[in-house]
Order: structure tokens, then sequence, then C-alpha cells
């Protein structure tokens, strides 16, 4: 049975008697932040930071797997150490954080940690069984096959640490959580994206998998960039302007009426708790992680863009090349969700092409959803399938293994006469049309106008032509909110993204979270071939 956390005092000068209230004033005790509790997985083969609080000057030593590393709290009370050397293992240690008291924490694996955010669908969790698990409860919840997942949940090398909803004006230094240990009584609530990559990785590299949750709901990607980085970029002056005129309107507000009615202060009144905001969500659920040793970032977001789609890209260009830089651990990857299909505004194919702006961006990834979605639901529940693709792009290009892990990617195109010839990287095996017949292409000539058009396999290639298109110039694949019968995958059974060959301007306004349209045109700058 695993040992409690526990803590020991130093004993107080004989002849004196002190009660706890004056033993906590005369000094602080050495604590260490959140997430170095028991059942945690520390990051096997990298240097990693352990860091906490006590008194000023206070030596403070941490021993774990043999190795002590030794540090002084500064003036501001901060401390922090590096471990070296550790090696992936499943045998639990032990870690001591000594100071003028001594802090032991069990249960500890090494291998592999990676660190989940985003919006609802990261956020989204196993069982949405909200009676049989009432403690567990979330909006956003249950998976396909839900029993039968739950009970096979077996996995005491995936464990989860989930960061709780929060918003904040300014950085936080610690956030408040405990890691758990997967089993068929805790993953209920774990994030389902989290567990299905976790154990499908940890089957795969035989490492202890930890990871991360910190994702919220509706969130868009400004909230999560810290304030700093985005006023340094005057491509989003607006955005910031916009947010501290909010502020500053609130704030005036909430002084005249020292005593408003109750709630009047919170939710999406008060712009600092609306998760749509710039840095609030970095200030509550980043900073504090920083810079805890992870090997990765998975990242599921979209729906709410609200900066319009010519700035979205910008926004998470900054989302992961600042967090990489503030992490300090170099160019670690970063794997994103693009939208599942839907018959929504927000899940038009405008969106999910600002989304793959991010393969622009070195080390990163995409993983299509295109074909799991729900006509009506923006939280689909087969995140098996999706989880795979994720996994299988973090075993391919982090772990070696020699594995197909795209679907085709579309590469370029040849006019033929009458026909193009649609050229792909990531054929695997070879180019197949799912359930028979390949659907959803089109072609147009140089008046713009798009037809449903025949596609065949031609080799690595496809053959795709219209009758009414007697000169075609241009190719779209499955360029709709809802493209219900797209077909085309490879012999491993990853499914083709989206795809334009043109660059021409969507005729409609795209709509942000809310209805109202955004009046900002998207280039139609294609995603980089991969």
């Amino acid at each position: 049975m695993n040992k409690p956390c526990r803590m020991t005092l130093t004993t107080a000068p004989t002849g004196l008697l002190f009660t706890l209230p004056n033993l906590t004033a005369l000094r602080a005790d050495v604590k260490p932040a959140a997430l170095f509790g028991d059942h945690m997985v520390l990051q096997q083969g990298m240097s990693v930071p352990v860091w906490g609080w006590a008194d000023p000057g206070e030596q403070v030593t941490v021993s774990i797997a043999g190795q002590k590393q030794s540090t002084t709290a500064g003036a501001d009370r901060k401390w922090m150490v590096r471990l070296t050397n550790l090696r992936a293992s499943s045998d639990p240690v032990e870690m001591t954080i000594a100071g003028k008291n001594t802090i032991r924490t069990v249960d500890i694996l090494i291998g592999e940690v990676w660190f989940g955010s985003g919006q609802s669908n990261m956020d989204f969790v196993v069982s949405g069984d909200m009676a049989k698990y009432p403690g567990m409860a979330q909006r956003f919840a249950g998976v396909a096959n839900e029993a039968e997942e739950i009970a096979a949940a077996n996995c005491p090398k995936v464990r989860e640490f989930r960061v709780p909803l929060k918003t904040s004006e300014l950085p936080l230094e610690d956030v408040v959580g405990k890691w758990q240990v997967c089993t068929p009584a805790t993953v209920p609530g774990f994030s389902a994206i989290g567990y299905f990559f976790s154990r499908n990785l940890q089957k795969a590299i035989n490492q202890p998998i930890g990871f991360i949750t910190s994702a919220f709901g509706a969130s868009c990607a400004q909230a999560w960039v810290s304030k700093d980085v985005l006023e340094s970029d005057a491509r989003l002056k607006g955005i910031m302007d916009g947010f501290a005129t909010q502020v500053a309107a609130f704030k005036s507000a909430a002084a005249d009426n020292p005593a408003p009615p109750a709630g009047a202060r919170g939710g999406r009144g008060n712009p600092l708790t609306n998760q749509h905001n710039p840095y609030v969500l970095w200030n509550a659920m980043i900073k504090p992680i920083q810079p805890y040793a992870i090997k990765g970032v998975l990242w599921y977001q979209g729906e709410s863009i609200t900066e319009g789609l010519q700035l979205y890209p910008v926004v998470m260009e900054h989302v992961i090349t600042s967090w990489r830089r503030q992490w300090g651990q170099g160019e670690f990857p970063f794997y994103f969700v693009q939208l599942a299909a839907q018959d929504a505004a927000s899940n038009r194919p405008e969106v999910r092409e600002a989304q793959a702006q991010a393969l622009k961006v070195p080390n990163t990834a995409m993983a299509v959803a295109m074909d799991i979605g729900e006509k009506k639901n923006v939280h689909p529940k087969n995140k098996q399938n999706l989880c795979d693709r994720l996994a299988r792009i973090a075993r391919a290009n982090v772990y070696g293994e020699k594995i197909e892990y795209y679907g085709p990617m579309y590469d370029s195109i040849a006019v033929e006469g009458q026909s193009i010839r649609v050229k792909f990287t990531h054929v695997g095996g070879g180019l197949v049309a799912r359930g028979g017949d390949l659907k959803r292409f089109q072609i147009a000539g140089a008046d713009k106008n798009f037809v449903d058009a025949a596609a065949k396999v031609d080799g690595n290639t496809i053959v795709v032509t219209a009758p009414g298109v007697p000169a075609p110039v241009a190719v779209r694949y499955a360029w709709h909110r809802w493209p219900e019968g797209a077909s085309l995958c490879n012999a491993d059974g990853l499914p083709a993204p989206q795809f334009r060959s043109d660059d021409w301007e969507s005729p409609e306004p795209v709509p942000a979270a809310g209805g109202a349209a955004v009046v900002r045109a998207w280039s139609g700058q294609r995603p980089p071939r991969v």
C-alpha cells in the first residue's frame, strides 16, 4: 500500500509552548509546487526541474533515485533544482524534499510526460454517467463504448494531473491538483484524449506515461498566450486594445458600485473571467506548470475563433513558439487536432484550413478528425480513433517507429486536358476509396465555379474530371463543413484531410463565436506540404 505524503516539523525549543499559528508565523515550511506529489510521472532522459517555496536563504535538498540536488531559496522564497539522468522505470521510487521540514512523495514513476491543452474536446472526460460518478460531473463527457472502456482501464502506468478551470489577471505561481493513477474507478474523470493517447502510447513504448490536462471549454487561442508576447506583435494590437478597454470599463464600474448584485462580477460580464480573452488562461493554467519537464504537447481547439481567420494562425504560432521558449526545452513536439466535420459554421473548411497553417512551425503535426465527427454534435464521442492517430504521430516522429502516421496529403496538381491529376505524399501502401467510390471532389475552370466531379485512383495519384468543365484549373476535396461520404484514405486506413489547389478567397464571411461575422477575408494560403 502506498505511504501517505507526510511532513516532519522541527521541534520547538525546550520550555517554550508554541501553538500551530505561532509556529506558522515564525517560519514557512518547505513546499513543492502541486505537480510534485504522490503518483506523479517524471520525464526521463532530460533535465527535470523541481521547484517550490521556503524561507529566504533556507537550504533545500531534493533526493530521488540515488541522486541529491541542493539549492538555497531566494529572497522571493522560491527555489529550484534540476534532476539529471533519470531513466525510465515502472518500479515506483520516492522523492524526499528536505529543508527545515521534510516532505516525502511516494509511488513516482519515470517515463514520458505529455501536456494537453485547448478547449472542451480536450477537457472532455471519459464518462458521461453523471449519476454514477457525481464527483466527476462534466458538461462535456462520455465516449463511445463507455462502459467497456471504463471496465478495461486498469492501466497503473498511466497517470493524469488535471488543472482546475481558472482565469487570472496576473500570472499565478501554483495550481491546485493531484496525480491520479488510471483505474476503472478513476478513469471516468480522465480527459478522454489524455487517456486514450496515453494508453496507446504506453502499450507501444512500454514506459510509464504521465498526462497533464490543462484545458478550458470554449477558450480562444489568445487566452493561452502571455501578455508580453501578445503585446509584442503589432498585428494583435486591436485585440489587446479592445481587451484593455473592457477591463478598464469593468473596473471603473466596479469602483462606482462596490456592492453589485450577487453574481454581477462573475461570468461573461467580467472580462477577466472570460476564457475568450487574452492571456487570462496562460496566467492561471500555463504559467504555474512551466517548466515541468514534458516530452510534448497535444492541442485540441478551434471552434472559438473570435480573432478572425487572418489572425488565428498568427496567434497559434505564438502559442507554439512562446510555450517552447518559456519551457526552455527546445522545439518540443506540438501536435494538434484539426476540427472534426460538423454541420456548423464554426467547422467550415476555411476554419480547418486556418488551423493547418500551424504546420509551418517546425516539429508540428496535425491529426485529421474530419471523418469521425458528428453532424450536430461539437463533441464527437469517438475519441479512440482520433487518439490512435495522435499516438501514431508520436510513435513515428518521437519514438522512431516505422509506421505511417498520416493519410494522403495533398502535394500538387497537373492539368491534363479535360482532367486534373492530383499528387499526394503519405500514400503508404496505396490510395484507397473507403466504401468503394471516391466522393466529394470538385473542379472549376477559370470562372471559379466549382462543380461536383468524378474521381478515380490511378496508381499513387487521383484523376478528376467533370463533363461541364472542359478546361479545369483547380480542384477541391471535402470542401464543406459536413463532407458526408468523403472517402479518400491510404491502405493504413488513415484519412486524407480536406484540400484545395486554389487560393481564391471565400465568398462568405466566416462567423466568429457568438455568430458575429468576421469581415476579414481569408487569404486562402495553403498549409505546407508534409
